[in-house]
């Protein structure tokens, strides 16, 4: 127990840094789209999406490498070093590339006459990138106050300058206030949008400042063997990671594409009320990952792992239910005018569900070094989130990105969970785990989809939920902790 200690300790704290910061700045949604029609919202979601797809190809995948071979006491020395020079050298190669091809990427992203949006793209790219291995030092380090602060630190300078750029300024010149015209000709030069993407840049610029003091003491030494160790480790992972993108994020373009901006502007920001779930995945993952590792060989790490994927679904079935049946109180959160999407709620709250699980069974492949196989299970979902989108988007609208959407992410449970079976057999209690999803999926989709509770009604089905959960898991799950947490 004393594993699961540390476990849930290393979760906690991360996840305040990865929630947090998350958090706010979900809540900066509503003014986004207060600020912005859905049509502009489509260009910011547009603008995030190839960032994504950008980000996977620039890091290397070396983000999980990175902890791979840090376990390894043959490898530590020059792993920071080796790392951080050859993410340096393919961002310059980044930067050279977008710079001579500048005007054919700016027609492919479809930033025509936005110059400064895909300057400002690349500079975020090589930024954020940058500060990658540095960050992952620090978690790998134990250090998750200062982790934690810096990343605070980013998010509290972005959300300041978005608000006056967003909202107090706007807000001021309808109420008649007299700004300084230096102030109104800076401000009225670019599109509002563009200001989202700007005050991302300058978070970023700080984040690496403030990050790479960190580094004073590493030895400046490039491994080639290590290098190259890494690259056979991280390619299937890299590929794994744009699968992973094109899961997340083809949808809302083809919406775009297919449909209309307006539409994918709506899925959009209504997609992002399933960051409650999110987060709780990645709380879990920054926790996990490097935890994973570092239990590989305890003699009943398996055991660890079952345990920890069963109070994993007990906990995400328990927000999947708490959400839909509130979902009138978080609505709110994004501006009525975009409430007409809320019917994806309940399918990508599952979807992300399905994928925190895939990232729970994941561990068994990367401990064996086999990360191919998370690259064909993550290219298997692309393949099913292409072709039900290519096939049925236009004839049966948003709803199937959302379906499309669970699908994947439930095929690449089912691969990864019988694959993992044969190769890597960890004790997982799945008959429980699949009462757990069935109780909760049977109560909030029938609550949202036929009977629309009050808040009332809401909370009595609620508090039934919680009530069969405390005799069912609950209770003795905690009994157990107790005992856990007494032991010195």
């Amino acid at each position: 127990m004393s594993t699961l200690k540390s476990f849930f300790k290393d979760s906690i704290i991360y996840g305040v840094a990865a929630v947090l910061p998350r958090v706010i700045n979900f809540l900066m949604v509503r003014v986004h789209t207060d600020a912005l029609h859905a049509e502009s919202y489509a260009e910011n979601t547009d603008f995030y999406i190839w960032a994504a797809m950008v980000s996977i190809v620039l890091t290397l995948g070396f983000e999980t490498t990175f902890f791979r071979y840090f376990k390894d006491k043959q490898h530590a020395e020059n792993l920071v070093a080796t790392s951080l020079i050859s993410v340096a050298v393919w961002v310059g190669i980044f930067i050279l590339l977008f710079s001579i091809f500048f005007n054919p990427i700016e027609q492919f992203f479809k930033f025509e006459g936005h110059d400064f949006r895909l300057k400002t793209f690349i500079i975020i790219m090589a930024l954020d990138t940058l500060a990658m291995i540095p960050f992952a030092y620090l978690r790998a380090l134990n250090r998750p106050i200062r982790y934690t602060i810096i990343k605070l630190i980013n998010v509290g300078i972005i959300v300041i300058l978005q608000l006056i750029t967003l909202r107090w300024i706007p807000n001021w010149q309808q109420n008649g206030a007299i700004l300084p015209e230096w102030m109104l000709g800076l401000y009225q030069k670019l599109p509002m949008v563009d200001y989202i993407f700007l005050t991302n840049l300058i978070g970023s610029l700080i984040s690496l400042f403030l990050v790479l003091p960190y580094l004073k003491n590493v030895k400046w030494h490039f491994d080639k063997i290590l290098f190259k160790k890494m690259l056979r480790y991280s390619y299937p992972i890299i590929i794994a990671g744009l699968a992973y993108a094109i899961n997340e994020n083809l949808d809302k373009w083809l919406i775009g594409e297919y449909l209309d901006k307006k539409t994918e502007g709506l899925y959009a920001a209504i997609y992002k009320l399933a960051i409650f779930m999110n987060l709780y995945i990645m709380a879990f993952r920054l926790g996990a990952e490097p935890f994973f590792f570092k239990i590989a060989h305890d003699e009943n790490s398996k055991e660890t792992y079952a345990s920890i994927m069963k109070y994993f679904v007990i906990i995400g079935s328990v927000a999947l239910v708490g959400i839909i049946l509130y979902i009138d109180i978080f609505k709110h959160l994004v501006n009525a005018n975009y409430w007409m999407a809320l019917n994806i709620v309940p399918i990508i709250l599952l979807a992300n569900l399905f994928l925190g699980i895939y990232h729970n069974l994941s561990i068994w492949y990367k401990l064996i070094d086999k990360t191919r196989y998370g690259m064909w299970f993550s290219i298997v979902g692309a393949l099913i989130t292409i072709l039900l989108n290519f096939l049925l988007l236009r004839t049966y609208g948003y709803m199937i990105a959302a379906w499309a959407h669970m699908a994947a992410y439930g095929v690449m449970v089912l691969l990864s969970y019988f694959m993992g079976a044969k190769r890597f057999p960890v004790p997982y209690q799945t008959g429980k785990i699949l009462l757990h999803l069935g109780f909760a999926v049977g109560i909030s989709f029938t609550s949202f989809y036929w009977l629309k509770p009050n808040l009332w009604i809401a909370t009595a089905i609620m508090v039934f939920y919680l009530t069969i959960l405390t005799f069912w898991e609950f209770k003795p799950m905690l009994l157990q902790l107790k005992k856990y947490i007494r032991k010195p």
